[in-house]
């Protein structure tokens, strides 16, 4: 049956900076899901194109780029993933023109009626590994830090909300500049404060940085991490004994035993060859928010903004990486602990978290 016309969909990413280290496998991963939806003949009789956008270094640059992506070369839906930096800025280029889904793990303090966000919270991820670690290491003493902007500062303001209702106590914070190349003072302070564990939340090759200069410090031997937004393609730029002690949390993992992570990582193999970016939670957003738009879509037979957020809800995607077999839409998705080992990510508890207002639940 052919297509009656075409839908292009923005995908807006950082193609620079820390975050660009992900916009490899965030592609690719949005290839095989437009691949799929229109080899499955397409989006209610449309096929699906996609636009890859740069969102540049700032808010201003995500408005003009998204602005040209938008009267230019006509998107029709947007797919965001990029750094909370820049989410204020697609959101005033759009204005509920088309459908903007927000899909990698986030602060969690986006309440606009003008984005669907898709991806794991601070909250959720945060309640998941402190309570593991005061349960099974025994950590009391809690360093904050991470790169000066949105999503670390905003999360670190729930990570001492949870940490004290936890009856632990934050030790110390400290905050970088985005691009930072000396970590030296911020490092003192964590020696200073004697921490059981630190809560870093840098952005893409930052963490990279962070992670190298901790354990070349010495303090990854006494000192536990348990990292935000760090994933295998961050994994990758550390040498192997640089992960003692490290853990993380997220979503997904492309270590997760499920027949549905084993299909799609066939699948994702066999498009893409046998080395790939490497599968990641943020490129997996990619996949999962374009499954996510679909639903919604076919949900309410539109495409249009005002239709796509009145069925924001519960979901049940008809392809995902993510969740258990046989898993059914039920208001809660798993948030998964997972301790690095050597470049191996060995996953230690998984916890179904409470789904936030104004996400998508799974």
């Amino acid at each position: 049956m052919p297509y009656r016309d075409s839908l292009k969909i923005g995908l807006i990413l950082a193609e620079q900076g820390p975050a660009g280290l992900w916009a490899p496998s965030a592609i690719a991963c949005a290839q095989l899901a437009i691949r799929e939806i229109n080899a499955s003949g397409g989006l209610l009789g449309r096929r699906l194109d996609l636009v890859t956008v740069d969102c540049g270094p700032d808010a201003e640059t995500a408005t003009e780029n998204t602005l040209h992506a938008l009267e230019v070369e006509g998107v029709e839906a947007i797919l965001g993933m990029f750094p909370s930096y820049a989410r204020q800025g697609v959101i005033r280029a759009n204005r509920a023109r088309v459908p903007f889904l927000y899909t990698p793990q986030f602060e969690g303090s986006e309440d606009s009626r003008l984005v669907i966000t898709t991806g794991e919270t601070a909250r959720e991820l945060l309640e998941t590994a402190v309570n593991w670690l005061i349960e099974h290491r025994h950590a009391r003493r809690f360093f904050l830090c991470g790169n000066n902007y949105r999503w670390p500062r905003n999360s670190c303001d729930i990570a001492r909300e949870v940490i004290r209702r936890a009856g632990a106590e934050v030790v110390g914070e400290g905050y970088v500049a985005i691009d930072c190349q000396e970590y030296e003072p911020l490092l003192r302070q964590i020696r200073l404060s004697r921490a059981d564990v630190v809560l870093p939340h840098f952005l893409g090759s930052d963490a990279i940085g962070f992670n190298r200069s901790f354990a070349e410090a010495g303090l990854a031997r006494r000192t536990l991490r348990c990292a935000f937004g760090l994933d295998e393609t961050i994994v990758y730029g550390l040498e192997e004994g640089m992960t003692e002690n490290l853990y993380t949390t997220s979503g997904y993992f492309s270590a997760l035993r499920s027949s549905r992570n084993a299909a799609f990582l066939e699948r994702y193999h066999a498009l893409h060859g046998a080395s790939p970016p490497p599968a990641n939670a943020y490129g997996q957003s990619c996949y999962e928010g374009l499954y996510t738009f679909a639903a919604l879509a076919e949900r309410s037979g539109d495409t249009r903004a005002e239709a796509i957020r009145a069925g924001a809800g519960p979901l049940h995607l008809r392809r995902s990486a993510r969740g258990p077999d046989g898993h059914a839409a039920s208001g809660q998705r798993e948030m998964h602990l997972a301790a690095v080992n050597g470049y191996d990510f060995d996953i230690l508890h998984t916890k179904a978290a409470r789904n936030p207002a104004g996400t998508i639940s799974l």
